[in-house]
């Protein structure tokens, strides 16, 4: 857990509350989660998993793959 701290100010709007999150604070991404633990708000960046992650969760197909053949290309007339 990090040791900063600060005080922010909580604006009232139309329907509800904002905040604005000091420089030190800024999440990445457009996206967050906003989750409540008693008296306390949890604020984290919704985070997108790699590709490479999500490749390496996937099972190997297990299907038989017909044969190509290689032709060679069709000659181009430039």
């Amino acid at each position: 857990m990090s040791d900063q701290v600060v005080r922010i100010r909580v604006t009232k709007t139309g329907a509800g509350q904002r905040i604005d999150l000091p420089p030190g604070f800024a999440l990445g991404g457009d996206e967050a989660i906003l989750r409540r633990d008693g008296a306390r708000f949890i604020l984290e960046p919704v985070t997108r998993p790699s590709l490479l992650s999500v490749l390496d969760g996937m099972s190997d197909l297990d299907e038989a793959w017909p044969d190509v053949v290689d032709l060679p290309p069709e000659p181009v007339r430039i």
